[in-house]
């Protein structure tokens, strides 16, 4: 399936967030469909985190309609994100060093009918990393001897276990190597397969256009833009980040559409 014909999982309208005095994001709009890798990007103070956090349940937005496979929903907090079906992995991950793998992924959801299913929680877990097709040798590791990809891998596998639908990745590949990065890179593909939408918010150019569909550019709060991947390049969407040439490619685009549609 592609994002093309895939249904549509989330769409944002009119979503407005104001802290006191400052807007924070006036009038986003923004939709992500099922097997959809989607990137948010914009330079800082442009909305990206505020937008997550609306998303994840942290702040409720001030308007603006949420929908979500479908149906009209309302974000109050983190649980009716969960409940939902929306994920997200926060760029620090949230792990717990000392804990080993299976610790870290059902830390809070332990399964204990009667008492601790220790073997059900590490069959779970190679069940988490095989969608992921993850390089994670063992489970009964500390967190602390695993490598910034690896720690990435647990932390997106952790988000699968409520059976999500759309997970928002924060700059997931922020400050690794390159053999890691690739890493987070392949599982953002396996995430795409098993098809669910993805939002990954990114400062890095190659990462997007290496796995992302489209690109949505955030520009002091407002929308600034969404282009295709395959017919934009790295150098029009820092323009669009940075407002050199504002909504640019999306008027080149639509020119474009027009002429297609005027073809016999």
């Amino acid at each position: 399936m592609t994002a093309k014909n895939a249904e549509q999982a989330l769409s944002l309208r009119g979503i407005n967030k104001s802290f006191g005095a400052v807007a924070a994001l006036t009038d986003i709009e923004l939709d992500v469909a099922a097997g959809e890798v989607v990137a948010v990007v914009g330079d800082n103070g442009a909305g990206k985190s505020t937008l997550v956090k609306i998303l994840s349940g942290v702040h409720p937005a001030d308007s603006g309609t949420i929908t979500f496979a479908g149906r009209r929903v309302r974000i109050d907090s983190p649980k009716d994100a969960q409940k939902l079906g929306i994920a997200t992995v926060f760029q620090d991950l949230a792990l717990c060093e000392n804990l080993d793998v299976i610790e870290n992924l059902f830390l809070g959801h332990e399964l204990r009918p009667l008492r601790l299913d220790t073997v059900a929680m590490e069959t779970r877990s190679w069940e988490l990393l095989g969608r992921l097709s993850a390089k994670i040798p063992t489970v009964r590791v500390p967190v602390a001897s695993l490598s910034g990809g690896q720690r990435q891998t647990v932390a997106i596998a952790r988000s699968l276990l409520g059976d999500p639908k759309i997970i928002i990745l924060d700059e997931p590949t922020a400050a690794l190597g390159v053999a890691q990065t690739a890493e987070v890179l392949n599982l953002i593909e396996r995430l795409r397969e098993n098809g669910l939408g993805v939002i990954m918010i990114s400062h890095n150019m190659a990462d997007v256009k290496a796995v992302a569909d489209r690109v949505a550019v955030l520009r002091l709060g407002r929308n600034n833009g969404v282009f295709a991947v395959d017919e934009v390049t790295p150098e029009d969407i820092i323009a669009a980040i940075t407002g050199a040439t504002d909504n640019v490619v999306t008027q080149r685009a639509a020119k474009r559409q027009s002429k297609e549609g005027s073809r016999p």
